[in-house]
């Protein structure tokens, strides 16, 4: 431990690190964009992205703005994709280092530096672009300023900075909304921050923050409030009746967050935060500080996870100023939280495990495709994320030689993946439409117009249905649907093969004249519609 916190310059190594890192992902996307396509949610998100809006489906709007500054930036490349992921976690990634420096100095911050770089976790938010970047960018900056109001809560300019921070944060995850919660409680628990509670500025704070989403608040009362009932459908438990359910959605949310953050890392994150806890009042205010963004929130979704499935991402947050508090500890910054005061000695293996494993993470997508098993949905971690370019190829082929290209548009009966994929992925990156069996919003296609908002009557339709190996061969089209146009031609179909099991087959008609265009029938009683989001 010593050769690693006692280099006479520390910041400069911690900083060098960083700049190294950064040069090694943006080397290591050549191959990754090459042999990997963009995740769903992705590409999803990047079609949000060109239609921009104060709200959609799932989520607040900054994923969507995002995206669409991407876009435009790139001319909707995947490279422009990649490099807003890898901007935003550098971003973050430098704050946290000076949210480490300014509680604990310069060697603190090295060591969280480590710690964090060595971690799958922190490789995935470099590497793909969804919802968690911009929040964990907002988040990490959110917590260095505000501990830099609590040492001079005179500074003006800092209130204004942070209430856009919050601001955006809340405009990119719902999430972001327990921020302005734990300020308050920072400042009701610490009796050196109590006097914040009597300044305006931190209430006006925290309520002009809130004001952000105030165009979001109003297009979801144009849309009835979809963001907030697909919010509350994360929290049914439906499939999760008896005891042993319980404990397999806990230990597999539990492997997960160990995978992620590497065991030794996530098991010392953990047992320093508790231990903070446990050890409230010997702490100083800025490890209550550290403890309070962590632990509750760790506590919530553990519980959690013994209620229903959690996903991996949803505690993201709370692990950022874990991962400071646990280097304080490990470099000596911090006091001693836990009874086994040898296990400070345990920098080392912690970050020689975290280097092997992340190591292994970055490696291991083209060590499956060397070992023959890439596409494989049994073997291949990331086989969703194959095969999406040929596909859209494929089709965009198809619809080069409809009879009238420009006047048909694409009609996707299928997951919403299938959907925005193929608008990703067509040379024409044409505006593409999901038709679904039910009357039920499912995503955001249910949201915007129709095909007869965009498409003048006598326009023809691309029906592209993807195959499932365990369905039928012979995809049944809806009566409902078919009864909109003049006719029906089968153009044919293809297959793309992701490896000996595993193939994406598409069988693809022409349907000719729109006459009108009308939703499904209701559903019956009791039916639900599917999740279309991961959040």
């Amino acid at each position: 431990m010593e050769s690693i916190t006692g280099t006479r310059d520390p910041q400069r190594l911690a900083l060098r690190v960083i700049a190294i890192l950064v040069v090694f992902r943006l080397l290591y996307l050549i191959p990754f964009v090459a042999t990997f396509d963009l995740a769903g949610d992705e590409s999803y998100y990047w079609d949000w992205g060109r239609r921009l809006d104060w709200g959609y489906y799932s989520k607040p709007p900054m994923i969507g703005w995002l995206m669409g500054l991407a876009g435009r930036i790139s001319g909707n490349s995947e490279w422009g994709v990649r490099i807003g992921a890898l901007t935003l976690g550098t971003a973050s990634f430098v704050l946290l280092f000076f949210l480490a420096k300014k509680l604990f100095g310069p060697r603190t911050a090295l060591v969280t530096v480590l710690l964090v770089a060595l971690t799958p976790a922190n490789a995935a938010l470099n590497l793909l672009f969804t919802i968690d970047a911009p929040l964990v960018l907002c988040w990490t900056a959110a917590l260095l300023v505000f501990w830099s109001l609590t040492e001079n809560p005179a500074k003006t300019s800092h209130w204004v900075l942070l209430t856009v921070i919050l601001g955006l944060g809340h405009l990119s995850k719902q999430i972001m909304l327990v921020f302005p919660l734990m300020m308050i409680l920072h400042a009701a628990l610490n009796q050196s921050a109590r006097m914040l509670l009597r300044r305006p500025v931190f209430w006006t704070c925290i309520l002009v923050s809130l004001l952000f989403l105030s165009p979001v608040v109003w297009w979801n009362a144009q849309h009835d409030w979809i963001t907030l009932k697909h919010t509350s459908h994360h929290f049914e438990t439906k499939d999760v009746t008896s005891i042993l359910d319980h404990l397999s959605t806990f230990s597999e949310f539990l492997g997960l967050q160990a995978l992620a953050f590497t065991p030794l890392t996530w098991l010392f994150m953990l047992a320093t935060v508790f231990g903070g806890i446990w050890k409230w009042r010997a702490l100083d205010v800025k490890e209550r500080y550290l403890v309070l963004y962590s632990g509750p929130g760790l506590a919530v979704f553990i519980l959690l996870s013994f209620r229903q499935n959690v996903n991996p991402n949803w505690p993201a947050v709370f692990y950022l100023s874990a991962s400071v508090l646990t280097a304080a500890w490990l470099s000596r910054a911090a006091i001693d939280v836990l009874p086994w005061t040898r296990l400070r000695g345990w920098l080392r293996p912690t970050l020689l495990l975290g280097a092997i494993l992340t190591a292994l993470i970055y490696f291991l997508p083209f060590a499956i495709g060397l070992a023959g098993l890439a596409g494989h949905d049994n073997f291949d971690p990331l086989f969703r994320l194959r095969g999406w370019k040929e596909v859209g190829d494929q089709a965009g082929a198809f619809l080069a030689k409809v009879p009238q290209p420009k006047n048909t548009f694409v009609l996707v009966l299928a997951h919403r993946d299938h959907a925005s994929q193929l608008a990703f992925n067509m040379p024409q990156q044409p505006r593409v439409f999901r038709y679904v069996y039910r009357d039920v919003l499912e995503s955001q296609y249910e949201i915007w117009p129709s095909p007869a908002d965009h498409a003048v009557t006598n326009s023809d339709a691309l029906l592209i249905i993807p195959v499932d190996r365990r369905g039928p061969a012979e995809p049944e089209i809806p009566g409902s649907l078919k009864r909109q146009f003049d006719s029906l031609e089968k153009l044919g179909e293809f297959r793309v093969p992701l490896s000996d099991s595993t193939d994406r087959i598409y069988k693809i008609h022409l349907l000719r004249h729109l006459n009108f265009w009308a939703p499904p029938l209701r559903p019956s009683p009791g039916l639900e519609p599917d999740s279309a989001d991961n959040g």
